[in-house]
């Protein structure tokens, strides 16, 4: 039976937050399933990743971060909307809650968004592939239009956008990481507007809020995959993006933006992410189903070969994904 034709990218977010975390990252670049990275320029560990980014010829572009840490622009020296009374950024939720309140000054994010591409510039000696958001920031309110002005103006193409068919109707998601997930999809639906003025492209299919961490099985992700095609003609070639967070846990202290790592990053879903991405069973199935990985920066000059008709289906591992 003739299936869309799938190019799949593969990023590991969270590149330089700690050395841990970038050894996980390295060896499953290394193994061929992750095919980009994106780097948190203000992490405690990015000039080491970008020391193994340009010895592993890793496609590398910025994760760009207003939620973790310390910021890397003038805010640092500063009272700034964007952080705190100790000099943090607000926090995952609270950043979100104070775009919502009116209370971040745009031209602020402005600056940090500036700040962190030059800085990402000076680490890597050259431009982003991409641009994405640490904890998808990127598509909130207002700032998706400041994101999209400052890509433009540093001539980067690609960022992502995070629309995950069906994540809200994903049982084995706790409440609060499904409600999230809905959040950021409607977040990114307004955003697709402005990203489209000002020439940003993304991939047409985005999987990973419903596979992240503990979720993550070879089987989710093909299910995720299998529910994006459903409405896609036979024969069609697309392209998708699968976020992933893999590493080695982190051991406090070291590690994290500025203050510390988070728990997620302390606790053995990373792992577990390092380990279904590395084993043989989900680059097996993938290529079984004819999906090509490739870096995001290959998708202008790549074409996704013929398919060659197999037994099993993108549309059989939805039917036997668990639940």
């Amino acid at each position: 039976m003739a299936r869309p034709r799938v190019l799949l990218v593969v990023t590991a977010d969270d590149f330089g937050y700690c050395l841990r975390r970038d050894e996980g990252i390295v060896e499953a670049f290394l193994a061929g399933t992750v095919t980009s990275v994106s780097l948190l320029v203000n992490g405690t560990a990015a000039e080491r990743a970008a020391e193994l980014a340009r010895k592993y010829s890793i496609p590398t572009g910025l994760h760009a971060n207003l939620s973790e840490g310390r910021p890397v622009g003038p805010a640092r020296h500063s009272a700034s909307s964007l952080l705190n009374r100790e000099g943090f950024f607000l926090g995952k939720m609270g950043f979100r809650e104070a775009v919502a309140a009116g209370d971040v000054a745009l031209s602020q994010v402005r600056e940090e968004l500036e700040a962190q591409l030059s800085r990402f510039q000076e680490l890597l000696g050259r431009p982003p592939t991409h641009v994405d958001g640490h904890q998808h920031v990127h598509v909130l309110p207002g700032v998706c239009q400041v994101f999209a002005e400052a890509l433009q103006a540093y001539r980067v193409r690609f960022t992502r956008l995070p629309l995950e068919r069906g994540v809200g109707g994903c049982a084995w998601l706790e409440a609060p990481a499904r409600a999230f997930a809905c959040t950021v999809e409607r977040d990114a639906q307004a955003a697709v507007g402005p990203f489209s003025r000002h020439g940003l492209r993304w991939t047409d299919v985005f999987v990973g809020l419903s596979t992240c961490g503990r979720h993550m099985s070879a089987s989710r992700v093909l299910g995720s995959l299998a529910r994006a095609l459903e409405d896609i003609p036979a024969g069609h070639a697309l392209t998708a993006e699968l976020m992933a967070h893999p590493g080695y846990p982190s051991v406090p202290p070291t590690g994290g933006c500025g203050e510390g790592p988070d728990a997620f990053s302390c606790s053995w879903e990373r792992l577990h992410e390092l380990q279904v991405l590395t084993a043989p069973t989900l680059r097996a199935r993938l290529a079984q189903n004819g999906v090509q990985l490739c870096a995001i920066d290959d998708l202008d000059s790549k074409r996704p070969a013929d398919i060659v008709p197999c037994e099993a289906t993108l549309e059989s591992c939805l039917e036997s994904s668990p639940s």
